[in-house]
């Protein structure tokens, strides 16, 4: 039973991995025995986490990557499967957010949001996919978000932007069943992470504890998620005990979809 959920030796692309859901990911994974390539734009804290995890025992690369950049991502995956001769796991987490209704959202901040949460998956998708066609198969969970299959005040572009990385999965499934490579997304409610905490301090000065109770209480279960545990969740769908699911979407948002009444 101890061995169960384990990724050993699996190689694993995580992005955005620097912080976050992400550097939970990543964490994650190394004590699973995966060996990790983190791609993210923020070399600092990419470099920290990578530290950490080889400082533990673990086996774990940076690769300084704009996932929105298409030629940087194939250059960047061609250098992964080059190193390792192998892709086994793909998580495309990286991503922004965006605040405001369709009337508040400029042309520029809908082109952003496209190129950062759309394009970017669809770069690592294109590319992921080859690799993994060429590993023998592989597994791939995309971070969504509730907002992809709900409707939420102020949201406008990032809705679009995790409705479109929701659907990619579905295709991805559909095509490559028959090929070895599974896909699936989390949809995660609130989730503390740093992003929370600067939008706060941002937007609710000296409010901060206030609103972040607030915040929290949105969920039913009376608490915003913990990165690891979004963690946890993409480790089981990577993982061998997950090989009978593909093309499936799991909310794991402390009750918000279906109790919020």
């Amino acid at each position: 039973m101890s061995d169960l959920f384990k990724l050993s030796d699996k190689v694993a692309i995580v992005t955005g991995g620097s912080k976050g859901i992400g550097r939970s990911i990543v964490e994650v994974f190394s004590q699973q025995k995966a060996i990790v390539h983190v791609l993210d734009i923020d070399e600092t804290e990419g470099l920290n986490v990578v530290n950490k995890v080889n400082d533990s025992g673990g086996r774990a690369y940076f690769h300084r990557c704009d996932v929105s950049d298409h030629a940087a991502v194939e250059a960047t995956f061609q250098k992964v499967f080059d190193t390792s001769r192998s892709l086994d796991i793909l998580v495309n987490n990286a991503g922004i957010a965006s605040i405001g209704s369709v009337l508040e959202t400029s042309p520029e901040e809908m082109d952003k949001l496209y190129q950062v949460n759309v394009r970017s998956v669809y770069s690592c998708l294109h590319f992921g996919v080859k690799h993994m066609l060429n590993s023998g198969g592989g597994s791939i969970v995309n971070l969504a978000s509730i907002a992809s299959v709900i409707g939420l005040a102020d949201r406008f572009a990032y809705s679009m932007s995790k409705g479109a990385v929701y659907t990619m999965t579905f295709s991805i499934a559909k095509d490559y069943i028959d090929r070895g490579i599974r896909c699936n997304a989390v949809g995660p409610a609130r989730v503390h992470t740093p992003f929370v905490d600067g939008y706060l301090a941002d937007n609710y000065p000296g409010r901060e504890a206030e609103m972040y109770e607030a915040l929290s209480r949105t969920q039913p279960i009376g608490r915003m998620g913990k990165p690891v545990e979004i963690a946890h969740l993409i480790n089981y769908l990577c993982s061998d005990e997950a090989a009978f699911i593909t093309g499936s979407y799991y909310p794991i948002d402390g009750g918000f979809l279906t109790l919020n009444t």
